[in-house]
């Protein structure tokens, strides 16, 4: 029984839920505990207290010397008529020697607020004035209105109702108890979340690099169920990556030697025949080539580190324009990022490489925007034609109709160029310029 009692608390401590769940309990019983508190340790408000003379003490003189009565004039009365205030209404017209209907009462809500005898009901007579009206009191909320001789209206409230020191202590003890309370709620918190931004951040690493690391299986039961499923699943995708890679370039592999048997075969063909398809095997064979280094690339990632991308692009347009290529590189800041710096210069030197082919010149430039890096690689020759747009990216597409290697290429630099981006978390894109020539644009995370 001990151990299974054992076993519940473990399991409760590493659960997500239970934390959740018990977090609120106590939150709950914490507002509870605090509310008792506050009913016992804070004494109740004790109201102000007014008495009848004083009240027509300081309507008689327009104004009261302990200021526990605010005193305003006004043409008309501001209070409506209130039936509980007739009864004190009258003992007050009759301390300060003024007819009864002269003098109104109005009461800021249930029950009348004030001590003595009945209030006078409509219809009955007059009561008369009692002897007794120092003992007649009010309190909390009221407004003794008395008519002037010129027809305005006087009127006494209360200053203050007495609960303003209540009110002043509940406050700050709901405010101390926040702050003693702030530091530990803080770090339960950040307890909780941390393993969650942990799984998010390792997440966004996998969308950059489909290589790195496996999430860490850490933090509350839930966490640790999903980062190893995420474990699972980025296993099964590069597997399942791989398989289709190493499938293909196998066929590649394989189809060099029918083609070499082929060409064996075709030297008993007629010298016209011959030299044809000697063309055409030779073709062939620099597409399974081309095919062959495309997909160990992809399937051989190379070692992500810090690397300044400047330096890099200018390694590639120096080389060019040693040879005495038309490469120019604008000036900017250094940009350091995260990637596979041989992959990256592949890159560079297929956009660099594609823009002199096919256009005679390359103009680079690079630029840090919403925290990625941009390289942009723009060109002033004739540009792209809008049908070939969609389809420049795709494997052995070749916008150059002559099907001439030495000029079309085989088809498989920009799918290496989008397959790089893409393999660090950005994407590639080319489009025509508005003034003419086309731009190719790279998209890194920083």
């Amino acid at each position: 029984m001990a151990r299974r009692w054992k076993a519940g608390l473990a399991w409760v401590r590493k659960s997500l839920f239970w934390r959740i769940f018990l977090l609120m309990l106590l939150s709950v019983a914490s507002v509870q505990a605090l509310n008792v508190a506050l009913v016992v340790f804070i004494t109740p408000p004790t109201p102000r207290i007014y008495s009848a003379p004083q009240v027509a003490a300081a309507l008689r003189s327009g104004r009261d010397a302990t200021g526990e009565l605010l005193l305003a004039r006004d043409p008309e009365n501001p209070e409506p008529f209130d039936e509980r205030g007739t009864r004190i209404g009258g003992i007050i017209a009759g301390l300060l020697g003024v007819p009864a209907e002269r003098v109104r009462v109005h009461f800021g809500g249930p029950p009348p607020m004030f001590f003595g005898p009945m209030p006078h009901r409509p219809g009955m007579p007059q009561p008369p004035r009692s002897p007794d009206a120092r003992n007649q009191i009010l309190f909390g909320h009221f407004a003794v209105s008395v008519q002037q001789t010129d027809g305005s209206w006087l009127t006494a409230r209360a200053a203050r109702t007495g609960f303003e020191s209540w009110r002043w202590r509940a406050f700050l003890w709901l405010l101390a108890a926040m702050v003693a309370l702030a530091p530990f709620a803080w770090l339960l918190a950040r307890r909780l979340t941390k393993p969650i931004a942990a799984f998010g951040a390792a997440a966004e690493r996998l969308g950059r690099d489909p290589r790195a690391a496996p999430v860490p299986l850490g933090g509350p039961a839930e966490i640790a169920d999903a980062a190893a499923a995420f474990n699972r699943m980025q296993a099964r995708l590069n597997r399942y990556v791989e398989d289709r890679t190493t499938m293909i370039a196998a066929i590649a592999h394989d189809l060099r030697t029918p083609l070499m048997r082929l060409g064996l075969r075709l030297e008993q063909a007629p010298e016209p025949l011959r030299h044809a398809a000697e063309a055409d095997i030779h073709d062939m064979q620099a597409m399974i080539q081309a095919a062959l280094a495309f997909f160990r690339d992809a399937t051989q990632g190379g070692e992500r580190r810090r690397l300044d991308l400047r330096s890099l692009v200018e390694s590639v347009t120096d080389d060019l324009e040693d040879r005495g290529e038309a490469v120019m590189l604008h000036d900017g800041d250094p940009l350091v990022i995260e990637g596979d710096p041989v992959g990256l210069k592949a890159l560079v030197a297929n956009l660099v490489g594609n823009a002199l082919k096919y256009a005679g010149d390359a103009e680079v430039s690079l630029e840090r925007m919403e925290g990625h890096a941009v390289i942009v690689v723009r060109d002033h020759g004739p540009g792209i034609d809008p049908d070939d747009l969609d389809h420049l990216f795709e494997p052995f597409f070749r916008g150059e109709r002559s099907r001439n290697r030495d000029t079309g290429g085989i088809g498989l630099g920009l799918s290496s160029v989008r397959g790089v981006a893409r393999a660090h978390g950005g994407d590639a894109t080319i489009a025509n310029h508005p003034d003419g020539g086309a731009i190719a644009r790279v998209v890194l995370p920083v």
